[in-house]
């Protein structure tokens, strides 16, 4: 074990075997959640239904926030590098990431209990997450629809943060009603509304 300088305490060494089990365990309760949703899902309950003790599920992840929260983290990573946003503008970012979420309701679900969660002081883990969150993802749709004020397609007189905001809430709002009554509600048309206000910039050439 080496230590660690700036604290004076030997630091953990990142073994790629418990690497490896730790991710193996993530992508089964990342399946689970898809399939299944989040319900009322406990460390205990989520290890038997994968098929691991409670034990080394605690070793991998200290609560039931912490492997939420980082099952939710790696399955949009995985999103993100599997399909990457095609779309150049603030909203049709939101509208492709909407279309991909029709597959996958339990993990609209997990997201949905995630934000639910983040408002209450005991889940102090999700809350930290769902913050940096928020604000990343209002800085990336700022950045696009600033793009579009620079090309002239979105009206200079539009705050991007504003907007961003916006945006972020019409979407979070949306799948939540289409959980509810998924044949009531189209995420990614009504979405496709708000290009009246942040409209798609030009297409590129």
């Amino acid at each position: 074990m080496t230590e660690d300088s700036s604290q004076g305490r030997p630091a953990r060494r990142s073994y790629p075997k418990g690497v490896r089990r730790r991710q193996q365990i993530l992508d089964s309760a990342i399946a689970l959640l898809a399939q299944r949703g989040v319900d009322r899902a406990s460390l205990r309950t989520v290890g038997e239904a994968i098929g691991v003790s409670h034990t080394a599920l605690r070793h991998y992840f200290s609560s039931r926030d912490e492997l939420l929260v980082e099952a939710y983290r790696t399955h949009e990573a995985r999103a993100a590098r599997e399909a990457p946003a095609t779309d150049e503008s603030a909203v049709g970012l939101i509208v492709e990431a909407a279309e991909r979420n029709r597959s996958i309701p339990g993990l609209v679900e997990l997201y949905a209990t995630l934000t639910t969660d983040a408002l209450q002081e005991q889940h102090a883990v999700t809350r930290e997450f769902v913050r940096e969150r928020f604000r990343s993802l209002r800085a990336e749709l700022a950045a696009r629809i600033e793009s579009g004020q620079r090309a002239g397609s979105v009206a200079a007189d539009i705050d991007p943060l504003d907007a961003a905001a916006l945006v972020i809430a019409a979407s979070d709002g949306l799948q939540i009603q289409w959980l509810l009554d998924p044949d009531a509600v189209d995420v990614g048309r009504s979405l496709s509304m708000l290009e009246r206000l942040v409209p798609r910039g030009p297409a590129p050439g």
